[in-house]
């Protein structure tokens, strides 16, 4: 008997992750499996935080603890559902996660480049995706315009110390060269400026530790790219 969104979304959470929605996958969508249907996994606010921070991963000093985190936390929720586990992370080539995204539940591309969610804002993740190959039963899906639209201030455009955002394009050289510089210590360890001045879903925005880990894995992997 197949299993149901609704015990996905238990077992998920009982794992540490939310489900991020799910759609009927197509041959158009590039999902690498013979699959019908793939349900998001991720973070919302600082819900799923806690669970991560506690686990050995977070605490054994090696490289990439939340990605090794989640394919354990997946691989094992794949195993026990009898699902693919997919991932955003790895090597080439990447996975459509991004576009997978959009059409799972109603975010969009926001002015800052990554997607914004109508309740969660820009306070949200996706750490993998398991792939069924049975047509799972899903709930209509629900739509609603970006909340960029209705947005006349964008104060996030404004509140990069170094101007990296523009509605045209994401300058990452002047945002890593802050990053790096003593300038850039609050951005790094409390989290992107831009990113805070977006006042959708502000009741969900992460904590200074939260906020602080992702940046500083940001860094490690712009320095990485540059020794290659």
């Amino acid at each position: 008997m197949a299993v149901t969104l609704e015990q996905i979304a238990n077992k998920s959470a009982a794992a540490g992750l939310a489900t991020r929605g799910a759609f009927h996958s197509t041959a158009k969508d590039g999902v690498p499996s013979a699959s019908s249907t793939v349900v998001m996994l991720g973070f919302v606010g600082s819900e799923q935080w806690p669970i991560f921070a506690a686990s050995s991963e977070a605490s054994d000093g090696r490289p990439h603890p939340l990605d090794r985190w989640s394919r354990r936390v997946i691989d094992a929720l794949a195993a026990e559902l009898g699902a693919t586990a997919l991932f955003p992370f790895g090597a080439p080539p990447w996975l459509p996660f991004q576009r997978w995204a959009m059409k799972a539940e109603p975010v969009h591309r926001s002015v800052l480049g990554m997607l914004i969610h109508p309740d969660w804002g820009l306070w949200h993740s996706y750490r993998g995706a398991l792939a069924f190959a049975e047509r799972l039963a899903l709930p209509a899906r629900v739509e609603c315009p970006s909340p960029c639209d209705r947005c006349a201030a964008k104060p996030c455009l404004a509140a990069c110390p170094v101007g990296a955002f523009t509605p045209e394009r994401y300058d990452v050289d002047a945002c890593v060269g802050h990053l790096r510089s003593p300038r850039g210590t609050d951005c790094l360890e409390h989290g992107c400026r831009a990113r805070e001045a977006c006042p959708v879903g502000a009741e969900h925005r992460y904590s200074g530790e939260q906020a602080g880990f992702h940046m500083r894995a940001f860094l490690t992997s712009r320095n990485a790219a540059s020794d290659v």
